[in-house]
């Protein structure tokens, strides 16, 4: 019987054991059933963006923690898994009949999804059977047929002859070596090298995109800054994909109670402030910085003297304060 594919291999078993946090508990939280996070860890489940950015928040973990990398223990079970089912299914005729299948829908002129609907199956369903990863039911082969115009006599007769002939050969090796790129590191599809799968590569920028990474939280007086994305927030939906874009926690208290509690400030490195804009001010050279060290950090209303000197005005008390680096604030939001 064929086994289920793999398609998004994680590291989010063992993060969530190494938390001590039990299955059951991380379906509570993601409000998933028990069975469906287990296919999740298994990695025979596909994540969309939402699930994936909750997980990563439940865990504690960042986004990139999730996705294999060549050195993990995972990497190496995957690939052993890969190879085992490959093994299995090459002499079982699933990728005969798949691939047979697939050929005939290309002389009809289908598209996948089309023939997975007269075929009365689900997108996923058929998929797999073209691929050879499912085993076909005795209740499915008639439906089967018929969406292709066809007894089923005909059609394995039609898939036989295509075997027989050669013409599903290119096919099947096209098939293995999607496999075997995935297994070799270094290759150009090799899902190792892109984040743990191709799908997972996929899943990975987009998500990343909507997120951006908190760089300071209230420290007394001043914002503790550290140029690190190990804490990362979704991003408001315009912000999103934006180069530069960081967030903040502000000391509410020096700003003279004009930003509510449990706000983020979102401020743009690629942005200079100017007279008239509020900014984030930081103690140190912004590009210079290394992700470990910690600064000073200010949300400040930009202004400029007689001379024409810009500087930094806080509030509760006020202080007026010049600083090295100043990103405009371009977004304030409530948590």
């Amino acid at each position: 019987m064929a086994q289920e594919e793999i398609i998004f291999p994680n590291n989010i078993r063992n993060i969530r054991l190494a938390n001590g946090m039990k299955m059951t508990e991380l379906a509570r939280q993601t409000g998933l059933s028990l069975s469906a996070v287990s296919k999740i860890e298994k990695g025979v489940r596909r994540l969309n963006q939402k699930q994936l950015l909750n997980i990563c928040n439940i865990l504690g973990c960042k986004l990139s923690d999730i996705f294999i990398k060549e050195s993990d223990d995972v990497a190496g079970q995957w690939q052993s898994e890969i190879k085992r089912r490959l093994n299995d299914n090459e002499d079982s005729g699933l990728k005969v009949f798949g691939s047979g299948l697939r050929k005939i829908r290309q002389i009809k002129g289908k598209t996948i999804a089309q023939a997975a609907k007269d075929a009365g199956m689900t997108l996923s369903v058929y998929h797999k059977i073209e691929v050879g990863q499912r085993e076909i039911y005795k209740n499915e082969i008639e439906p089967l047929a018929q969406s292709f115009a066809m007894k089923a006599e005909e059609m394995f007769e039609k898939i036989a002859n295509l075997y027989k002939s050669g013409e599903l050969n290119k096919q099947i090796n096209k098939v293995k070596e999607r496999v075997k790129s995935v297994l070799e590191p270094g290759s150009p599809l090799s899902g190792i090298d892109m984040q743990g799968s191709l799908y997972g590569a996929k899943l990975y920028d987009s998500a990343r995109k909507k997120l951006v990474p908190v760089f300071g939280t209230p420290s007394g007086k001043v914002i503790a800054f550290k140029k690190s994305d190990k804490t990362m927030i979704v991003a408001p939906e315009n912000l999103e994909g934006r180069k530069g874009i960081y967030a903040v926690m502000p000391n509410v208290k020096r700003l003279g109670g004009f930003i509510p509690e449990k706000s983020y400030v979102f401020a743009d490195a690629l942005t200079p402030a100017k007279p008239g804009d509020m900014a984030v001010a930081i103690d140190a050279d912004f590009d210079s910085l290394d992700n470990e060290v910690v600064v000073n950090a200010h949300v400040v209303a930009v202004k400029q003297d007689n001379k024409g000197k810009v500087y930094g005005q806080m509030s509760s008390p006020e202080e007026k304060v010049t600083i090295p680096t100043m990103h405009k604030v371009v977004m304030i939001v409530m948590d």
